[in-house]
C-alpha cells in the first residue's frame, strides 16, 4: 500500500473529519485521480514527437500514455480532426498515491526558484491544477536522453465539493501552498 493512502486512512480522515466539521467518515474530500496531459503543436509537423513524450509520461507514472486527437478541424493551426496532438495518462488508487507522493517530496523540490503552489488555481469544485515548466523535474527521467524541454499540466480531481474542502485535502497530504 503506497505510505501516503496508509496515512490518510489511518489519521487523515478523523483530522480533516473534524477540521471541515463533517458528521461521516465517507464525506470526508479524498484524492479521485490525477490526469497528466500535454499539448503539442509540433505534433501537427512532426508526429513522432509524441512517441518521444508518451515514452517520457510512461517512466514518470508506470503507466502507458494514451496518445489524444484533435476533436475538430481549425485551419488557423493547421489542424484536422482526428490528427494527434496529444498525451494524456489518467492515475487512480495505489499508482495515482505513488505519484502524489513523489510530485510533492521530488519533483516540486527540485523547480528552480520554487516558492510554493497558487493556492488559486481550484476550479470551484475543489479540483486543483498546475502547469510544469519542463518534464526534467522528475529524476525518472534522464537528461541526456531527451531532446528537447517540453511542459506537462497535472490535474488533481478531489471528492471534494467546495475549494475549501479541497484546500484542506492537499494541505493535510503535505501540498505545497504559497502563504
Amino acid at each position: 500500500m503506497a505510505r501516503l493512502k496508509d496515512q490518510f486512512e489511518k489519521k487523515g480522515v478523523q483530522v480533516l473529519k473534524a477540521k471541515l466539521n463533517l458528521k461521516n467518515d465517507l464525506e470526508v474530500p479524498r484524492l479521485e485521480r490525477i490526469t497528466l496531459n500535454a499539448s503539442l503543436s509540433e505534433a501537427t509537423q512532426n508526429p513522432k514527437v509524441l512517441d518521444r513524450v508518451a515514452e517520457d509520461f510512461s517512466v514518470i507514472t508506470g503507466q502507458k500514455a494514451v496518445i489524444t486527437r484533435a476533436k475538430k478541424s481549425i485551419s488557423n493551426f493547421k489542424l484536422r480532426q482526428g490528427q494527434p496532438i496529444g498525451v494524456k495518462v489518467t492515475l487512480r488508487k495505489k499508482r495515482m498515491y505513488e505519484f502524489f507522493d513523489r510530485l510533492i517530496n521530488v519533483a516540486l523540490p527540485r523547480v528552480r526558484d520554487f516558492r510554493g503552489l497558487s493556492p488559486k488555481a481550484f476550479d470551484g469544485q475543489g479540483n486543483y491544477s498546475l502547469g510544469i515548466k519542463e518534464q526534467i523535474i522528475f529524476p525518472e527521467i534522464n537528461y541526456d536522453s531527451i531532446d528537447k524541454i517540453r511542459g506537462l499540466s497535472v490535474s488533481i480531481t478531489t471528492t471534494a465539493k467546495t475549494d475549501e474542502a479541497g484546500r484542506a485535502l492537499l494541505e493535510y497530504l503535505g501540498f505545497p501552498f504559497r502563504h
